[in-house]
Order: structure tokens, then sequence, then C-alpha cells
């Protein structure tokens, strides 16, 4: 199986290229972004040294869905999706948060909360609350984006008072964010999933504020099944859940989370194999659709190269 791991393009106009985590964005003529889901994984942090095949397609194909979906919502980046790894869309500039809303105490916020946090990113939460329990109402809990190691969770006040974004702007995110979040959890509702939380990153351009990168992907948001939810939250048993928390829990019962002194388990082809196989499955129960693995997945490069610089000329002409 064939995975895109890294990418070295140049296409017609190019200025320059930024390798994320997982995406490689190429900037078109300080106009459009050439935005590449690679199949590398990332979980604490850092890239794990295999890539998943088809995880990038999964990525892509969801977000383009979703920004779809909400248009009506807010305006987004999104122009076209020439290939099923890539999205072009409109260069923004990008904000330095990123917009996270949880509906349900879990992850990194249950594990604060355990150790008696009773405070995230200036939101106070309710005593006496159990794990994977849903809050009185979805809390917005902003981090400030890293360029490299971890983000860092900050308060709507704290961003605000350090000029990081406007009042008036962070109104606007604030509110998209909510909507957003609102029609997510709709989305949900009717594949029998729950929208637990999920993160939105936004920037600007010529004045206005546009939903830009992924939207209600596994690697941004976590699932659960509806299915089963109150018994096992009863019962205080895990959550049956969609999202890539799988690949974490799997990474720390290898004793990893990216602390000082760990070493990074193998990835064997049959579990880079198996956690293809749970993207697949994540794609099919959050869309609603048969996964159909893209065509010419022999040289993924060519492919995208071929595409991209097709729909660049023609956009051209």
């Amino acid at each position: 199986m064939k995975a895109l791991t890294k990418t070295d393009f140049s296409f017609e106009g190019q200025k320059s290229v930024y390798h994320g985590k997982v995406r490689d964005v190429y900037n078109i003529n300080d106009d459009l972004m050439v935005m590449v889901a690679t199949d590398r994984i990332s979980a604490f942090d850092v890239i794990l040294p295999k890539g998943i095949p088809y995880k990038g397609q999964v990525l892509n194909q969801i977000a383009a869905k979703f920004l779809d979906a909400t248009s009506d919502i807010c305006p987004n980046w999104k122009l076209a999706t020439p290939d099923p790894m890539v999205t072009v869309g409109l260069k923004c500039e990008g904000f330095r948060v990123e917009m996270i809303i949880r509906s349900i105490l879990t992850g990194s916020a249950w594990r604060e909360y355990k150790n008696g946090c009773r405070e995230i990113c200036g939101v106070r939460l309710p005593e006496g609350m159990k794990e994977n329990e849903h809050f009185p109402e979805p809390i917005i809990t902003p981090t400030t984006k890293a360029d490299e190691g971890h983000d860092l969770n900050i308060s709507r006040e704290e961003i605000i008072a350090q000029g990081i974004v406007s009042e008036e702007d962070y109104k606007v995110m604030e509110d998209y964010t909510r909507k957003l979040f609102a029609r997510g959890q709709e989305i949900a509702k009717k594949q029998g999933l729950i929208l637990v939380d999920t993160k939105y990153e936004f920037g600007k351009r010529d004045g206005k504020v546009y939903l830009i990168d992924e939207i209600h992907t596994p690697d941004s948001s976590r699932y659960f099944y509806a299915d089963g939810y109150e018994e096992k939250l009863a019962k205080g048993e895990p959550q049956k859940q969609l999202s890539k928390e799988f690949v974490r829990q799997w990474l720390i019962e290898h004793n990893f989370m990216n602390e000082p002194g760990q070493t990074m388990p193998e990835i064997t082809d049959a579990y880079a194999e198996s956690v293809s196989e749970r993207y697949i499955e994540l794609y099919e129960h959050i869309i609603g659709e048969k996964f159909e693995k893209a065509a010419d997945s022999d040289d993924i490069a060519a492919r995208i190269e071929k595409n991209v610089s097709a729909y660049l000329k023609n956009r051209k002409a």
C-alpha cells in the first residue's frame, strides 16, 4: 500500500511552500493556496515515522464536504478539489489562534479536570462532572498556534489584551465557531454520531473573516457513537468513538507521549494498514457514503501534479 509522506512540487506561479505536520501548502502568486493532505499522521505534536495509506484522501474529502455544507454560515477559503488529496482555495492571512469548541468533558480537558483543574482558557467548569459528560452548553477553549511544539491554552481576554486578534474579529470568530459546531452536531446526529469537540481556524482576506484549513475531520474533531452513549456514561465505561484518539491510545499503551526519554514505538506495515482501515471506516460513518479509493495510487505525486497543474492552467485561461 502506497502512502504520500512528502511533496516537492513546483507549480506555475508558486511563491513558497509550507510543510506542516500533515499538510503541505503551496502559495500561488500570493492569491491561491494549494493544500495537499499528505498521508503523514501526527500525535502528541510529533509526526509518526510511517504514512497511513488513503488518510490524506479521507481528510481532504471530509473537509471538502463540510466546507460545502457550511458555506451558508460563513465564507470559507475553498474553491475546488482538483485531486482527491488536494483543495485549492483563497489565500487568507491566518489568525494565530485555533478556536476549539467542546460539548463534552473528555480528552485533555478531562485529564486536567481529573487533576483538580476547574478553569480552562478562562472558562469556569462545574464541580462534580464525570468523564464524557455533556457541559451545560458548549465551551470555547482557544489555543495559540505554535510553529513548533505544543499549542498553548489561552483565554479570550488574553487574546484580545495581547492584540493577537482584535475584539471585533474575535467576536466574529466566536459567533462562526458556535454556528459551525451546531451545524456539525446536526449532521453528525443524522449519522448516529455525537460531535464531541472540534477546532476551527480562521483567516482574513480583504477585510473579511474566512474559515480556512479543515473542518469536522477525525484529525480535528472527536465523534462518539450516539447509540450506547448514555449507558456507557452511567456505567463509567469508555465511549465508542471516531477520531484519531485510538492512535494516541496505542502510543500511550506503548509508553509514548512525546516526553523526554521516550522512544517512538515501531509502526509496522500491518499497524499502518489497520489505521488506514479505521480512517476509511471514519469516512463512511461521518459522511454516510462508501469510500472510493483514488485511482492512480501507484504514483500519487505524479497524479497530484498533473491534476493541480491542469486546474491552475484552466483557471488562468
